[in-house]
């Protein structure tokens, strides 16, 4: 197995899929030519480009897009006929152009655009690249609309789908604490205030009681004209409110900056807990979240591993060989260890350490088996060598009553063991008789 280049792209910390396909309207061929390159570069986004309506429409019958980009004013369809197309082939759409006022504002509204974007000479580009990029990114965001009228709540829905969003629905309170008790992946709750079984203000309560605004962030909404409710609902955890009617530019706005929040506080934990090479949680975070975990009756297993004869390679191919090694193992520990919600860190430079939970020692041991084979047969290119690495693994089952430090030596002394009778194996104490003998000396 080869390692590739990942046909992925980051956009403010999340990760999107490249060769999207954007319809771009433009009949200035310097800004065409100019925001193809960008957004290209910038998004992975793949670009479709054209001058006039006409040439729209024949685009639009090859392919599927996921956005279009365009201005008002094209040379056959000179007062806004592109939106009216566009909004027949239910594409979302961000317009750009050079005025917009009150009466522009209004047609762009009723043709329900995804967002505008005023010309301002050089900054035109950097805004319809930050627009784009945005809402791709949102394509990662999952949002929840609480709202017992199917009017209303039907709106938010379609206002968020054109956004990109992923949306879910909640008619009444207590289904919203059933979504999100089986959902922990939601990002945003938009709730109503006035709800027959319970209201917008005791749903925001009950939300903070399990989950923080770190977590997930809760926008209120209410016709009221009460003007403290806000203030109770921003008391109660709310993150946000809105009166309805709502103007539709402030209702996104406020929904951005919210998403954007949660993505930088995202990132945040991200880097405090996160090796910064290899992705996978840092000595930190792991020592911390197993102490934790040892205050419990933690059950499963740890194992400990080191990449075999790793200074060799840094001394042979240099260190930024030894990185790509690095990074392929802990693509592979990964994509076993994330789907099974086992917890995997790199501890030390070319040490890493696994919590396999509740994964008993036979269990255990062929899980790491398994993974060992799997780096084996790993083969990472760089530049136009290719290079293989093996690994050791010490892997003991929790005890009950044992410090995690205690149960961490025990996996050392395994993995010692392991490294001193040839490497590129796992040794427990299924399998390897002395290993008895090292448990029991790292208890003692």
């Amino acid at each position: 197995m080869t390692v590739g280049r990942e046909n992925l792209l980051s956009i403010n910390g999340l990760r999107l899929k490249q060769g999207e396909k954007i319809l771009l309207v433009e009949d200035s061929v310097a800004l065409s030519t100019l925001l193809t390159q960008r957004l290209e570069e910038e998004t992975g986004a793949t670009v479709t480009r054209c001058g006039s309506l006409s040439a729209a429409r024949k685009k639009i019958a090859e392919g599927t897009f996921l956005l279009a980009l365009t201005g008002l004013n094209l040379p056959d369809a000179p007062n806004g006929e592109i939106l009216d197309m566009l909004l027949q082939e239910e594409i979302p759409t961000i317009v750009f152009t050079a005025m917009f006022d009150a009466d522009t504002r209004e047609r762009c509204t009723r043709k329900k655009i995804v967002d505008y974007i005023v010309k301002d000479g050089t900054k035109t580009v950097d805004k319809v690249v930050q627009t784009v990029s945005r809402i791709l990114a949102n394509s990662a965001h999952k949002i929840l609309v609480v709202d017992d009228a199917r009017a209303a709540r039907s709106e938010l829905v379609e206002i968020l789908n054109r956004q990109n969003f992923r949306v879910l629905e909640a008619r009444s309170g207590r289904q919203a604490l059933e979504i999100l008790t089986n959902d922990e992946t939601i990002d945003l709750v938009i709730t109503d205030h006035h709800m027959a079984d319970m209201d917008g203000y005791e749903l925001t309560r009950r939300i903070r009681q399990s989950r923080n605004s770190e977590q997930l962030r809760i926008i209120g909404i209410s016709s009221s004209s009460d003007r403290l409710l806000s203030a109770s609902f921003l008391k109660a955890g709310a993150s946000d409110f809105i009166y309805r009617p709502f103007v539709h530019e402030e209702l996104k706005c406020r929904i951005d900056n919210n998403v954007e929040t949660l993505a930088q506080l995202t990132h945040l934990r991200r880097l405090a807990e996160q090796d910064y090479l290899t992705g996978l949680a840092n000595r930190r975070h792991f020592f911390a979240t197993m102490r934790q975990r040892g205050k419990e009756a933690m059950q499963g297993s740890i194992a400990l591993l080191d990449i075999d004869h790793f200074k060799l390679v840094n001394d042979t191919y240099g260190h930024d060989a030894g990185d790509a090694v690095l990074q392929a193992i802990s693509l592979v520990m990964a994509d076993m260890c994330i789907p099974a919600k086992h917890m995997p860190a790199r501890i030390g430079g070319e040490e890493f350490a696994i919590c396999l939970s509740q994964l008993d020692a036979f269990q255990a041991h062929s899980f790491c088996e398994e993974l060992r084979k799997r780096i084996e047969e790993r083969v990472i290119e760089v530049g136009n060598r290719s290079i293989s690495a093996t690994i050791s693994i010490g892997v003991v089952e929790f005890e009950p009553d044992e410090t995690f430090e205690n149960q961490l030596n025990a996996a050392d002394q395994l993995l010692y063991l392991a490294k001193a009778n040839g490497r590129n194996r796992v040794y427990s104490t299924l399998t390897i008789p002395e290993a008895i003998n090292a448990i029991a000396s790292a208890g003692g």
